[in-house]
């Protein structure tokens, strides 16, 4: 197949590939390009490269939709929002003041870190984990669904949104705890905590979309289940004290939460100061646990969504 040569220019496309959408692998393109009967191979790749910068940039977009969408909902229940928030901020100091009461300095960074990362940690899992409950409660989950978009990009918009409000609430919570305990860094290494916690959003992205399936499968039991794998995680993970005091037939449970190896690598870059190397170890780990996490959630709640639509189970509400 040949185009109309412009300014002496010819191309020869020997394939042309075909949008298959992103879960699929864009289908291999080699382009000619000749000049002056002269092979300008540079140029092969070129009209790929275009194409998938295109599509990426589509996608984005159509996730954005839904961040902004998040955002939206957020403001609607602002006022539940305002007192969850204040909950979260009282819950950390009342938990503060027992280790101010021990008369340890160390206690108190300890179980204040402990409350912080545990707050950032189950928003994730529990706003992506309960997305579905909230496309019911909302009746647009058979839009949704039927929307010409891939699940993924849906899923990524959702993860996004949750991912910043996390942040920001986090964020004014950490300064709160910080005045009122008057809370010493100075020997803290900011940027590894940073690090850590990235990765560590990572793995509870994933655990969230393995969650979000079962409001999806059961609008009756499904939500209460994802509160208990919520509240499990939290008993397992070392949130309040170190696992070693779990009964020994529980502790082999705390090594399967991603929260366990959070959980200690900020406590040494925050109360010790490790460095990126002392740190190294969990770094990888968190980080080969979100590539494994994220990918198994995909496909689960993927497999769950086809599984509601052949049974017509997607709109029921009871």
């Amino acid at each position: 197949m040949s185009f109309p040569a412009k300014a002496g220019i010819h191309i020869d496309a020997k394939w042309i590939p075909a949008y298959a959408g992103m879960t699929k692998i864009l289908n291999l393109m080699t382009v000619r390009v000749t000049r002056d009967g002269r092979d300008n191979s540079h140029f092969i790749g070129k009209g790929v490269i275009i194409m998938i910068s295109g599509i990426i940039i589509k996608e984005l977009k159509a996730s954005y939709a839904f961040v902004e969408r998040y955002a939206n909902m957020i403001k609607h229940y602002l006022e539940w929002e305002v007192v969850f928030v204040i909950y979260s901020i009282v819950n950390t100091l009342t938990i503060g003041l027992i280790g101010v009461e021990s008369g340890d300095p160390s206690k108190v960074l300890y179980l204040v870190m402990g409350a912080i990362l545990w707050g950032y940690l189950s928003i994730l899992f529990h706003e992506i984990g309960q997305s579905i409950s909230w496309e019911r409660w909302e009746g647009t989950i058979e839009y949704t669904f039927m929307a010409p978009i891939h699940r993924v990009t849906h899923l990524l918009g959702t993860c996004l949104g949750a991912s910043i409000y996390g942040l920001i609430r986090t964020l004014v919570i950490i300064i709160i705890v910080a005045v009122f305990f008057n809370i010493n860094l100075q020997k803290a290494n900011i940027a590894g905590a940073l690090l850590v916690l990235a990765l560590s959003g990572l793995s509870f992205i994933g655990l969230g979309l393995m969650s979000a399936v079962l409001p999806l499968l059961s609008p009756e039991k499904g939500p209460q289940a994802t509160h208990i794998i919520q509240a499990l995680i939290l008993l397992v993970s070392g949130v309040y004290y170190d696992v070693s005091v779990l009964p020994r037939w529980v502790q082999p449970l705390a090594y399967l939460s991603p929260a366990t190896y959070t959980l200690k690598a900020m406590r040494k870059a925050i109360m010790e100061g490790a460095g990126i190397a002392e740190l190294k170890g969990s770094i990888a780990l968190l980080l080969i646990t979100g590539l494994i996490t994220i990918p198994l959630g995909l496909l689960v709640f993927n497999l769950g969504e086809r599984y509601v639509k052949k049974t017509g189970k997607l709109k029921r509400n009871g």
